[in-house]
C-alpha cells in the first residue's frame, strides 16, 4: 500500500541517518572518556578499542530509542510543513491511521532494544569490569613504566625508572618509595634488574642509597649505601574479587536475588524497552507544524521529551534501589501514564476535539458579542 511504504521508507532513511550521527557522536565521547582512565591507569592502554567499544555496545539501546524517536519527529515534521498530513486528513485517514505503518517499522527496534538492555547492557559491563580488574590486579613489575611514577598494587611503593632503559628486565635511575611497618624507606639505585632467586622473583639494585625514617615524622633517619640490593616483587597482587555493580550482573540473576539496588536495576532495564515502545507514540502526538513555521521546534521539543522521560527513569531507578519506591509502582505510575497520556492525546488529535467545545454556547456567544 503506498500509504504505509512511503512513510516505512522516508522512516527508515531518517532512522539510519539519526542512528549514524548520534552513534559517532556517542563513540567521540567514550573515546575522550576511555582515553582519560587509560591515563590515570584505570584501564590497560591496549584495551582502550575494547572498553571504548563495550561501553557503546551498552548505550546502543538507548541509542536506537533516541533514533527512532528523532525520526519519527522529522518524519511528521515534514509531512506537516509540506503539507502532505493535509491531504491524507482530507482523503479520510486519521491521525490514529498512523499507528500502524509506525508499529510495523518500529517493532523490530523494539524487539532490538529489549535484548539489547535486558543481555546485552549486563554482559558488555561485566566485561568492562573485567577488563579493568585484569589491569588492577597485574604484578608490580607490569606495572612499572619507564618516565613514570607508578603505584604497587597494594599500595605500599612507588616505582619509578629512568626512561632510557636497556631493556624490560633491567633499568637505569632507579627510585623506590615504601611503607612497612611503620617506616618510610626511600631508595635509589644507579640500575636494577630482575632476577630469579630461589623461585621469587627479585629486583636487585645496583649502587645506591636507602633513607628510611620513622612515618610519625620524627627525626631518627638512617642512611645507607650499597653496592647490591634485592627488593623481592609480587608477582600478581591479591585478588579480592570484589562483588559485581548491579549493572554488571545478568538479568536472570537479579530476578533471583530481589534486593533493592536490583530491582532498581531491572525497573531501569524494563523501563527502558517501555520507555522505547510509548516513545513511539508520542512521538506521532507531539508532532504538529505549521506549514509556515520552522521545524527545529519540533526536534528541540523532541530532544527535551525524552531528556526529561530518561531521566525520570534513572530517578525512579535511585527511589527504588533507596526503598522509597517498588518496581510495579515505578512501571505502572510512569510508564502506565507516558502511555494514557499518549493514546488519550492520540483520541484527541485524531477526533478534533478542541477545549473550546466545552465552553457552553451561550458563554461563547457573550464574549463574542
Amino acid at each position: 500500500m503506498l500509504f504505509h511504504s512511503s512513510i516505512r521508507s522516508e522512516l527508515g532513511r531518517n532512522f539510519a541517518a539519526s542512528l549514524v550521527v548520534l552513534a559517532t557522536i556517542v563513540m567521540s565521547i567514550m573515546l575522550i572518556r576511555t582515553l582519560g582512565l587509560a591515563a590515570r591507569g584505570s584501564v590497560s592502554p591496549s584495551d582502550v578499542l575494547l572498553v571504548m567499544g563495550f561501553t557503546v555496545l551498552g548505550h546502543l539501546p538507548t541509542l536506537l530509542a533516541l533514533s527512532l524517536f528523532i525520526a519519527i519527529v522529522a518524519t511528521f515534521s515534514r509531512m506537516y510543513a509540506d503539507s502532505e498530513m493535509v491531504i491524507w486528513f482530507s482523503s479520510g485517514v486519521g491521525l490514529a491511521a498512523f499507528t500502524r505503518p509506525l508499529l510495523r517499522f518500529a517493532w523490530p527496534i523494539l524487539v532490538a532494544v529489549g535484548l539489547l538492555a535486558v543481555f546485552a547492557w549486563p554482559w558488555a559491563n561485566r566485561q568492562i569490569d573485567e577488563l579493568r580488574g585484569r589491569y588492577e590486579q597485574r604484578g608490580d613489575i607490569e606495572r612499572v613504566t619507564p618516565g613514570q611514577f607508578q603505584e604497587s598494587a597494594d599500595g605500599s611503593r612507588v616505582f619509578f625508572i629512568d626512561r632510557d632503559s636497556p631493556d624490560s628486565r633491567q633499568g637505569t635511575n632507579v627510585f623506590i618509595s615504601s611503607t612497612e611497618n611503620g617506616r618510610l624507606a626511600v631508595i635509589s639505585a644507579r640500575m636494577g634488574r630482575l632476577e630469579t632467586i630461589d623461585g621469587q622473583r627479585f629486583l636487585v639494585l645496583l649502587d645506591g642509597q636507602r633513607i628510611e625514617t620513622p612515618a610519625d615524622g620524627s627525626l631518627a633517619i638512617e642512611v645507607s649505601e650499597f653496592d647490591r640490593y634485592g627488593v623481592r616483587i609480587k608477582d600478581r597482587s591479591v585478588n579480592l574479587d570484589p562483588a559485581r555493580p548491579a549493572k554488571a550482573i545478568p538479568t536472570w540473576n537479579l530476578l533471583q536475588s530481589p534486593t533493592p539496588t536490583n530491582r532498581g536495576e531491572l525497573a531501569w532495564r524494563f523501563g527502558l524497552v517501555l520507555a522505547a515502545a510509548n516513545l513511539v507514540l508520542l512521538g506521532l502526538v507531539v508532532t504538529n507544524v505549521h506549514p509556515r513555521a520552522s521545524r527545529s521546534g519540533n526536534l528541540l521539543l523532541a530532544l527535551l521529551t525524552f531528556v526529561v522521560y530518561y531521566n525520570l527513569i534513572n530517578l525512579g531507578q535511585a527511589w527504588i534501589a533507596q526503598g522509597r519506591m517498588g518496581l510495579a509502582s515505578l512501571l505502572l505510575g510512569l510508564h502506565g501514564t507516558a502511555f494514557v497520556l499518549g493514546a488519550g492525546w492520540l483520541a484527541v488529535r485524531h477526533s478534533g476535539w478542541h477545549w473550546r467545545r466545552w465552553i457552553p454556547r451561550a458563554n461563547r456567544e457573550s464574549r463574542a458579542a
